[in-house]
């Protein structure tokens, strides 16, 4: 296993774990979703890594003669990096790990809204191949709500963007980001959004609060109620029911989910339906992931 320099925690998708991470950038530059605590910690204050530890690292690695075919460029925000900055990256690691055949890294929408789709695309050229774009919902009440910063229409920019450039997305969305009050819309409008954008990966998990929800609540002004177990399988049948995709690779089997769904939108839409259909109609009658197995 290779070990490099990082200041913890450092987080991934799941995808990526048999990748190197190399952090370019510490925490998140945007930081106000009241979801996420991953970079809340004093340490994980956002900065970036100077160009020269980076290679350091890389000539290190190319030392231990370990084959090395996917790289993460980690932490959440390492595209709000310039053009210019990703430029030397990428030829770094091309320079001392030329067997590099992908480079990923978390996108937020407006970490490309800058760069222009010729940018993007010589990045891809050069292996930057893959965005992890956190979405979380197309509901514009939703996005204001958690303070992400977003919307509809940057997030659809963003995800075209990418695929003008020639490179793949990987959008996740947040089961039960709406609450109770506003779990149909954000189901609906977060597949218009996939819709719009056809992404090649798309995945769902469900909202956690382990450290409280008091945070999350000030939000929706204190309106914001949790989706039980049968919310949680509705709002993903109006989801599913409203997404038409031509071929993307869906996943709901992060650890935070209780019902494991896999398959290819659209050919797989009915089989999945069919499956949150009988655990909504005949509970237990489908195989959930225990209360003690779920995490993030």
């Amino acid at each position: 296993m290779i070990q490099l320099p990082c200041i913890e925690p450092v987080f991934r998708p799941p995808s990526e774990a048999r990748s190197l991470i190399i952090q370019v950038t510490n925490g998140c530059s945007w930081n106000n979703c009241t979801f996420c605590e991953m970079y809340t910690q004093p340490q994980k204050k956002f900065n970036h890594k100077p160009q020269a530890e980076i290679e350091k690292e890389l000539a290190a690695v190319a030392k231990m003669n370990i084959p090395v075919r996917r790289i993460f460029l980690a932490d959440g925000d390492a595209m709000t990096l310039s053009f210019r900055r990703l430029q030397q990256i990428m030829q770094a690691i091309n320079h001392y790990l030329p067997d590099v055949q992908r480079v990923a890294s978390y996108c937020l929408p407006r970490n490309i809204k800058h760069k222009t789709v010729a940018e993007m695309a010589e990045l891809k050229q050069m292996g930057l191949s893959l965005f992890y774009v956190g979405c979380e919902s197309g509901d514009d009440l939703v996005l204001e709500r958690v303070h992400k910063g977003e919307n509809f229409d940057s997030s659809l920019a963003a995800l075209e963007k990418i695929k003008a450039a020639g490179a793949k997305s990987s959008v996740m969305i947040l089961n039960g980001m709406g609450g109770k009050r506003y779990s149909e819309q954000h189901a609906v409008n977060s597949a218009r959004l996939m819709n719009a954008a056809q992404p090649e990966y798309l995945s769902t998990l469900v909202i956690s609060f382990p450290t409280g929800i008091d945070r999350y609540q000030q939000g929706f002004k204190g309106e914001f109620e949790p989706l039980d177990q049968a919310d949680l399988f509705q709002e993903m049948y109006w989801l599913l029911d409203t997404l038409e995709l031509d071929s993307t690779i869906f996943r709901s089997d992060h650890a935070s989910n209780y019902l494991i769904l896999k398959g290819t939108l659209g050919k797989d839409k009915e089989r999945l339906m069919q499956i949150v259909r009988a655990a909504l109609e005949q509970p237990g009658s489908v195989q959930l992931r225990p209360e003690w197995m779920r995490g993030l």
